[in-house]
């Protein structure tokens, strides 16, 4: 956990004493996680079924950031949390699982007439704003937002620098975008202005990327493959 990172103060230990084995799972854990994502993308986009969004898609990509990490892997937390750093209160823990129905059910009521990047942030925002894990809550959020963004395009986006794992790379800015996001909703405003500009910005490099890669002859060799 680097220095000015958001977490749960009521964060589980993992179940891994060793530091290093516990960055080896974490890492298998990314890629595993990456993969059960292009999986759900390829699901929607090969058997033009209509999309849904439901509570275990979110439990079955936290289990597997989470396998072997921690025994609340896959499920919501038992009790309350705090977020260091942040004003933020997440909601008690008996709300979770009505607030993430919620939360499906906005992307879903709004699916077919919003702006895939709106869709993206909300989703980005609210799962962090429920907070519904005592750990992977970010990483869970950035890979089911990913996950809802390329659904809405209907399509893999292109590029290996993908949104997701810019935003691990630099978090900074994705943190203040949380809070400004938090700060609206305290005024009873949806206002996801700040997490959507963060979000073209990155989706931007991500499409440049590809078009590098185009134009680059050492294209094609083997890159990291995860989403945090």
């Amino acid at each position: 956990m680097s220095d000015g990172d958001r977490h749960s103060i009521a964060e589980q230990p993992s179940l891994i004493d060793d530091p290093i084995e516990e960055a080896k799972r974490e890492s298998e854990n990314a890629v595993a996680q990456f993969d059960r994502v292009l999986d759900l993308i390829d699901e929607v986009v090969r058997d033009t079924r209509p999309f849904r969004l439901r509570t275990s898609m979110i439990l079955d990509l936290h289990r597997i950031a989470l396998d072997g990490l921690s025994s609340h892997a896959g499920n919501f937390r038992p009790a309350n949390v705090s977020i260091g750093q942040s004003k933020h209160t997440p909601p008690p823990a008996h709300l979770v699982p009505s607030l993430i129905e919620e939360m499906c059910d906005f992307v879903m009521d709004n699916f077919a007439e919003a702006k895939a990047l709106h869709l993206c942030a909300y989703v980005m925002w609210r799962l962090n704003w429920i907070h519904p894990f005592t750990d992977g809550n970010g990483r869970t959020s950035r890979a089911l937002a990913y996950f809802v963004l390329c659904a809405k395009v209907g399509y893999r986006l292109p590029g290996h620098q993908t949104l997701p794992e810019q935003i691990a790379a630099d978090k900074a800015p994705y943190y203040e975008a949380l809070e400004q996001a938090d700060e609206h909703w305290l005024a009873d405003q949806l206002d996801l202005t700040a997490l959507e500009k963060l979000l073209d910005a990155c989706l931007a490099t991500q499409l440049l990327s590809a078009y590098d890669d185009a134009n680059n002859p050492e294209a094609g060799m083997p890159r990291d493959k995860k989403l945090h």
